[in-house]
Order: structure tokens, then C-alpha cells, then sequence
């Protein structure tokens, strides 16, 4: 099943087991049960640590599960693990053997304080970037807290259970035969959905933070830039985030990343955490700002105030907020995501193989998005409001050729049409003739860019009609001490290496305004 090269990582891997551990597999006689015997095999194979036995009761087929001799087992595989997903195999298998994770010890006692029973499914799809980092996590919380039981689920291998559920988006978790969440989740996200007294123990919490000298807002390329270069001044430097990585949690691959010839998004997004962290940065994660209040004078502290109510003084700010997928805004997107709207077709792809779909922006990442889902879907329909493709050339041409690929220009999504609570059709306005087209599908996929996430500065920084921030040359904005940079801002290309180079440089400029302000204090 394993290929020699895979094997012998693999069992340099099972080295390191410190206890035994045991697959208990279900199977029957069909092909995906072969296929999953020969993996279990070759497990078997890579270390005496591992042993084998088959049990059908309860459990789907096939499937297999990983537990310790003579403990029940909570945590499951429903498909093989392979693809994006070996790792999640890898770590399981070392994890449920007592290898400890890589998570922070107060997230790991935040999951052995969790009370049971909390039965996890997690339907993935092998070709979902995301999809591991769900899995990783409930797996690690099975690992260190019985009351947690997981079972990962191949959507493509059982699409009845998909069909009857109607996923049509991944990951998709369901707690104790409940919809639980959708989309990338880390342990510390999950844990906080879980614990409904997370906001109060937060703002208590965070409500006794001294001041800091350096505040940055936002935990993407461009907030992390600045956390390492004001830390690295040797100053006070925080980080208030909703999701740490921004964007990067959700790109598939980056190559363009001047040293890095290529990487993840999650893994860039883990090693940004890392180096932050390596400088003493305070990285306050899942947490949302709900407004700037600037200092009463130059030279006095700037409030943060974050929406579970409590106020972080600074200094200085960075506000590096990034930006997220933009909506359609039209009737029937909101009430059909992830039946249907979706944003990610890497992720979501496989879930409409054979089906209809609409491709909605034809920049770069639309026109990518219709060539690859033409590889599994019936067909494709690309609609552009602009009168010709925006995307390079060489993506044109390659759309262009496709057979199943139909391109519409000038042409203006009106709405998302659903019946019994999915997808079944799109409306779109011709734009030369003014007449109005319905089309007949199972999918639309919305690539039209990207907004700031500023909607909470309306009141307090000067924004364009765009709803960036404007900033000049050095990242200042028009308050004292409050500077800004990344995809948030004004300056024009919004890329991972020019939003890091903008933060470097706004936290340079945050330095030189808290020297001055020193100086002037002292004068």
C-alpha cells in the first residue's frame, strides 16, 4: 500500500512510540477494505509496538480505530488517511500512544477540563488543505481527555451519510449527532466554542494586562512583521487577534515568499506563531476589537477595547487587520452557504464530482478555480461582470480550451436560488441586453477579492471609499501614535511579502514616534 520511501519514514516515525498501541480494524470483503487492510498492514510491518485486530461492532465499514491494549477506542478513521491527511495518520498513531502534542499546556488542561460525553465526526475530503488541521485537533483532544471520541469520515467514500446529512462543504464537525462547526479550527478554537465561560474568564483576564508600548492588531503577515521588529527593540509588544495567520490559515500553497521556495499556508501561519513567540511577544489569539479609542493628548495612552469588555491601553498601535473573502451580497448567498455557496474549491471540490457548478470572479483565483473543479465536476459556468477576463493570459487560454468549461462576461449574479434547503439554481442579469438567465446547478463558488476588515474604525481612522486605511509613506494614520499596515491599507498590492515588509516597517515607524514622544516628555 505504502510506497519503500514512505514506509521507512513512517517507521522512523513509530520510533519514537513510547507505549504500545492498537488498530482495531472494520472491514468487510469490498475493494476500500482491501486497500485500508493493506495500509494497517504496512503500519503493522513499521514497528512491534503495533498490533491488529478486527471488530465490526458499532463501527462503520471500513474504517479502523487507534487505542492503547486494553482501552476502548476513541479515535477512529472512516477512509484512509492519505493525501493531506497521512499526517493526521502519523501524529494519531504517536499521540494516542502517549507522545505528547505540540499544544500549549494551559490549552491542554483547558481539554482535560472538558465534561463528556462530547462524540465527534469530522467529514473531510483527501483533497482539503484545511481539513488536517481539524482532524489534528480533535484528535489531539481525544488523546488527552476520554470524554472526547473522534471519528474522521471520507466524505467521497461514504457519500450516503453525506447525501442524507447534506455536507456540501468541508471540514463539517458534528458534535453528538449535531452540527457543531464548519470550516479550519484549531484545538483553542474548538475548546473556546465549547466553553460558554470562555468571553467573561477572558475579559477578566485580560483586563489586568499592564500597558504595552507596542499594540499590534491583527495576527497576519503584516502584524506578525511588526511584533518582531518592535519586540526585537526590546519594548512591550502585544498581539490582539482573531485568528492568528489571518489569510495564510486558508491558502492552499506559497511560493513566491522570498527564501521560502515553497510552503502551506497553515505551516507558514504555525512557524509566524513560532518566531513571534521566540521574541516574548504577549499573543492574545481569538479575540475581537470593537473600537480604537485614541490618546486624550499626544503622548498618553491609546485604548484598545475588545468586545467581551476588556480595554488594553498601549502607547502605540499597529493596526494590521488584513482582509477576507468578499461577498456576492445577492438573495440566497447567506441562507445557502456550505449548502451549496462555497468559497474554497480545493476544499469543497470533490463534494460536487459529477454535479453543476458556477465559478463567480474572473480574476486569477476564479479562473484557477474553474479550471481545476472542471477536473471533477460536470460542468462549469465562469461568470465575469467585467467585459473580458481579468486573469493572466496563460489561465484564459487554458479555461478557454476545457470542454465542460462555459464563460459568461458581462454578466451580473442577481441571486442563489435554493429548494429544500440546497442549491439548485443561479440568476444572473446580462449586462449588454439587460435580460435576466437562470441556470441550473448544484454549486457556486464566489472568487471576487477580498475586503479590510475595518468596519470597527469607521469612527475613530480616516478610510477611502474602499474601506482601507489610509496611510502615508511610514504607516502613520491620522491619529497620534495609531499605525497601520498589510492588506488593511491603502498600499496597493496585497501580497504576503509586501504585507510583512509594511508591518516591519509601521512597527519601525511605532519606535521613532515612542523615542520622540520620550524625548519631548523629558524636554
Amino acid at each position: 500500500m505504502l510506497d519503500s520511501t514512505i514506509k521507512a519514514q513512517l517507521k522512523a516515525y513509530l520510533e519514537r512510540l513510547p507505549g504500545p498501541i492498537e488498530l482495531v480494524a472494520a472491514l468487510d470483503d469490498s475493494a476500500s477494505s482491501t486497500e485500508m487492510r493493506g495500509l494497517l498492514e504496512d503500519i503493522l510491518d513499521c514497528s512491534p509496538q503495533v498490533s491488529l485486530r478486527e471488530d465490526v461492532s458499532g463501527a462503520r465499514v471500513p474504517s479502523f480505530a487507534i487505542t492503547r491494549p486494553g482501552q476502548a477506542p476513541r479515535v477512529r478513521f472512516a477512509g484512509l488517511p492519505l493525501g493531506h491527511e497521512f499526517t493526521s495518520l502519523v501524529l494519531a498513531l504517536l499521540q494516542v500512544g502517549g507522545y505528547p502534542p505540540k499544544v500549549e499546556e494551559s490549552v491542554l488542561a483547558n481539554v482535560r477540563d472538558l465534561a463528556g460525553p462530547l462524540n465527534f465526526e469530522v467529514y473531510m475530503s483527501l483533497s482539503c488543505h484545511n481539513c488536517p488541521d481539524v482532524v489534528q485537533a480533535l484528535n489531539v483532544m481525544a488523546a488527552v481527555n476520554p470524554d472526547v471520541n473522534v471519528t474522521t469520515i471520507d466524505g467521497a467514500l461514504f457519500q450516503s451519510e453525506v447525501a442524507e446529512r447534506e455536507i456540501m462543504a468541508v471540514p463539517s464537525v458534528y458534535l453528538n449527532g449535531q452540527v457543531f462547526a464548519s470550516g479550519r479550527m484549531t484545538v483553542e478554537e474548538i475548546v473556546a466554542k465549547l466553553d460558554t465561560n470562555r468571553e467573561a474568564k477572558d475579559a477578566a483576564r485580560l483586563a489586568a494586562q499592564k500597558p504595552f508600548d507596542v499594540l499590534v492588531v491583527g495576527g497576519g503577515p503584516a502584524g506578525a512583521g511588526a511584533a518582531v521588529y518592535a519586540a526585537r527593540k526590546g519594548i512591550r509588544t502585544g498581539i490582539v487577534a482573531d485568528r492568528f495567520g489571518g489569510q495564510t490559515n486558508d491558502t492552499l500553497g506559497i511560493e513566491n515568499y522570498i527564501s521560502v521556495k515553497e510552503t502551506t499556508g497553515p505551516k507558514f501561519a504555525a512557524d509566524m506563531l513560532e518566531h513571534v513567540k521566540q521574541y516574548g511577544v504577549d499573543v492574545m489569539n481569538l479575540q475581537r476589537v470593537a473600537k480604537i479609542i485614541p490618546a486624550s493628548e499626544p503622548g498618553e495612552m491609546i485604548g484598545v477595547q475588545l468586545e467581551n469588555g476588556a480595554l488594553l491601553q498601549s502607547r502605540s498601535v499597529v493596526l494590521a487587520t488584513g482582509a477576507r473573502w468578499r461577498n456576492l451580497n445577492v438573495p440566497g448567498e447567506e441562507e445557502y452557504k456550505n449548502k451549496g455557496v462555497a468559497y474554497c474549491p480545493h476544499c469543497d471540490g470533490p463534494l460536487f464530482k459529477g454535479k453543476r457548478v458556477a465559478v463567480v470572479g474572473g480574476g486569477n483565483s476564479g479562473v484557477e478555480a474553474a479550471i481545476d473543479l472542471a477536473g471533477i465536476v460536470a460542468h462549469v459556468t465562469l461568470i465575469e461582470f467585467g467585459e473580458q477576463l481579468r486573469a493572466d493570459a496563460v489561465l484564459v487560454s487554458k479555461a478557454k480550451s476545457l470542454p465542460n468549461v462555459t464563460i459568461l462576461t458581462r454578466a451580473k449574479t442577481t441571486e442563489v436560488e435554493g429548494k429544500d434547503g440546497v442549491v439548485n439554481a443561479l440568476h444572473y442579469e446580462d449586462m449588454a441586453t439587460g435580460t435576466t438567465h437562470r441556470i441550473e446547478l448544484e454549486g457556486v463558488f464566489v472568487q471576487i477579492g477580498l475586503v479590510p476588515n475595518t468596519d470597527f474604525l469607521k469612527d475613530s481612522v480616516t478610510l477611502n471609499r474602499f474601506g482601507e486605511i489610509e496611510v502615508d509613506a511610514k504607516g502613520h494614520t491620522n491619529l497620534p501614535g495609531v499605525f497601520a499596515a498589510g492588506d488593511a491599507t491603502t498600499t496597493p498590492y496585497k501580497q504576503i511579502v509586501v504585507a510583512a515588509g509594511e508591518g516591519s516597517k509601521a512597527a519601525l515607524s511605532a519606535f521613532d514616534y515612542l523615542i520622540r514622544s520620550s524625548v519631548a516628555e523629558a524636554a
